[in-house]
Parts: C-alpha cells; structure tokens; sequence
C-alpha cells in the first residue's frame, strides 16, 4: 500500500487539536515574555525539536519503554498534570517571568517541549496510530502528519511575536495570567485523568 491519505489526515487532526497551536500561543508568550527576538525564536524552535523527538521516541518505542519501567499511562498523565500546576502556579504569581537562563533553552524543553506540547494525550494518540499499522507505508504516514502538525506548531510560536506587538506589555501580562489559569484547569483535568485510570486499571 502507498500513501494513505485519510490516515494521514485522521491523524494530523487528531494531534493538531490535542497540541493545539491557537491555545499554546498565550502560554508562550507568557513563558519568554523577558526574551528577546531571536531567543524567543530558538526557543519556538527548540520547542518542536523537542516535542517531535519525544513523540517520536514514544511512538516507536512507548510500550517498550512504560514496560520497562512499570510505569502506566495513567501514572504518565498524573505526572505530567503536577507539573504543569507548577507551571501555572508561577504563570499566576508572576514568577514565570523572570529572565530564562540559557537563552530560552529551559522553557523551550519544560514546559513548552514536554509536556504541553509532548504531553500525554499526544503520545498516547501517536503510539495508538503507529501499532494499528500493518506496514512501512502507515508507519511512514503517521510520521510525516506528525512533521506536519510539529512545523504547524513552530509557525504558530516562531509569528507569535505579531500577536505580542497587538497586545503590547500590558495585554501580554494580561495574556499570561489567563493562560496560567487556563493550563491549571488542563493541569487538574489531567490529574483527575490520571486518578480515573489508576481506579479503572485496578
């Protein structure tokens, strides 16, 4: 079999929506508002570099490794809800903008990278999609909605700096506390996400 074409767009959609770009952008801007220009670009950068690779370590090797360790999904989406409640908690209190060592390299891995970008849903999503397929041509077309949905990604963070210069440093502020408040909803949905599975799998 070639190129399937409605795999390639089931799966893009799926881990479009579960990435979400619109969403991610109050949060980025929240997280690199005291970087510059081009350190807020290598971090939009670094950022789908990372989120690609772990998803892509995870869809290949995601049974294998959670095996390995004993560690079950729902432990994973639990986890994953902690810290981004810490993220939040700091996006609230104003902490979250103070200069990022490292030219952004830090936010760009936790928590933009993994796991807002690389989080639970995404990974789940991608090694569900990789093990339904009988082939190399559904492995090679899973791959390539995930490079899709990563560059969508990036273009969303890397033009993110025109929707600075609308909101300006005070819409900004503004922007990054509500994206703390929405993140420790997502935060505390993924948590109750997580205690759910644990109850179900026992």
């Amino acid at each position: 079999m070639g190129f399937n074409l409605d795999l390639f767009l089931t799966t893009a959609v799926t881990l479009f929506v579960i990435v979400d770009p619109p969403g991610l952008l109050p949060v980025f801007l929240g997280l690199t508002r005291r970087l510059d220009l081009a350190q807020r670009r290598r971090a939009a950068w670094r950022a789908s570099v990372v989120a690609f690779a772990v998803i892509a370590v995870f869809a290949l090797f995601g049974r294998q490794i959670l095996t390995y360790l004993q560690v079950s999904v729902p432990a994973m989406t639990a986890s994953g809800g902690l810290l981004l409640l810490l993220v939040a908690l700091d996006l609230l209190m104003g902490r979250a903008e103070e200069p990022t060592s490292h030219d952004g390299v830090n936010v760009a891995i936790v928590p933009l990278g993994t796991p807002l970008m690389a989080g639970p849903g995404a990974i789940v999503a991608m090694m569900l999609a990789v093990q339904q397929q009988p082939d190399l041509a559904g492995y090679l077309t899973v791959g390539a909605a995930l490079i899709v949905v990563m560059l969508l990604v990036w273009l969303a963070m890397r033009y993110a700096d025109a929707l600075r210069s609308l909101l300006r440093e005070s819409g900004t502020v503004l922007a990054s506390r509500i994206a703390g408040l929405l993140l420790s909803a997502i935060a505390v949905q993924m948590i109750a996400d997580g205690v759910f599975g644990f109850i179900d799998a026992h």
